[in-house]
């Protein structure tokens, strides 16, 4: 680990410290983890995870959640977040992300005055300023802390660091919000996000772990990392993935010869 690295973990701890009392936002991801770590071994029990239940996020995420702050002794606030009653939510406009995070946030930050922490605090890190992030708008106008942004860590030192820590999530694949599968414009509503969860599920037991399912109507296109297109052709697995997606609801499946890049729904905008 180089020295700059080192220098941002303890920058990262000074300001948690100063923070005194924090709020998570904790979805199991890879940075929230890190997040969530760091300040409960700052802060100790003055370091609380909330987590959001919604179906715009994946169960298995909240599972893994509530797993990892039992193992670590850290205290967990769950909630139901009813991401469907958001106005213009399911319209998919291009500040989708915007609004839900106003809603989620806002709603975070409720429980941390209700429990006396004095701020709300969340993953985002340096590599996310690459690409349109609408919800950091939200993030700024509520006053949410990004530590880690602000430490100056990027996805490939919070990898690194993670991993010295021995935490579990140090490789594991980056998952966005199943809302980011739908092109915008797209209505998006409880079934088909169920349709998203089962299929991405579904290739996850088959092996591939960094891959997503995009919605285009009644259109499935599966991006997988292109050293995984052989496998994915693969006659049987092929054959088995579509009619596996088409039990889910989709009428066509369809591979993307780009392969996997996070945010490809963005290529459309301006």
């Amino acid at each position: 680990m180089t020295k700059e690295t080192r220098q941002k973990y303890k920058l990262l701890q000074e300001n948690i410290r100063e923070l005194g009392s924090v709020a998570v936002a904790f979805s199991s991801g890879v940075d929230s983890t890190f997040l969530l770590k760091a300040a409960h071994e700052v802060l100790g029990d003055k370091a609380v995870a909330v987590t959001a239940r919604a179906s715009a996020f994946p169960k298995r995420e909240s599972g893994e959640a509530a797993a990892f702050c039992e193992k670590e002794g850290i205290r967990q606030i769950v909630y139901e977040f009813d991401v469907m009653s958001v106005d213009g939510f399911s319209q998919n406009p291009p500040d989708r992300c915007y609004l839900c995070k106003r809603a989620l946030f806002g709603n975070i930050q409720r429980l941390a005055a209700e429990n006396d922490l004095a701020w709300v605090i969340e993953g985002s890190n340096m590599d996310d300023n690459q690409d349109y992030r609408p919800g950091h708008r939200a993030i700024a106008e509520l006053g949410i802390k990004s530590p880690l942004r602000d430490a100056g860590l990027t996805k490939a030192e919070i990898r690194e660091l993670s991993r010295e820590l021995g935490l579990p999530t140090w490789d594991k694949p980056s998952y966005a919000c199943l809302a980011s599968r739908f092109v915008y414009g797209e209505g998006i509503t409880a079934e088909k996000l169920s349709m998203v969860e089962r299929s991405e599920a579904y290739l996850m037991e088959q092996g591939f772990r960094q891959m997503r399912v995009r919605v285009h109507g009644n259109l499935a296109r599966i991006e997988v990392l292109p050293e995984d297109f052989e496998r994915l052709l693969d006659p049987k697995l092929r054959l088995g993935i579509t009619e596996k997606l088409r039990e889910y609801g989709f009428s066509y499946v369809s591979l993307d010869l780009a392969g996997f890049r996070s945010g490809s729904m963005n290529e459309t905008l301006s």
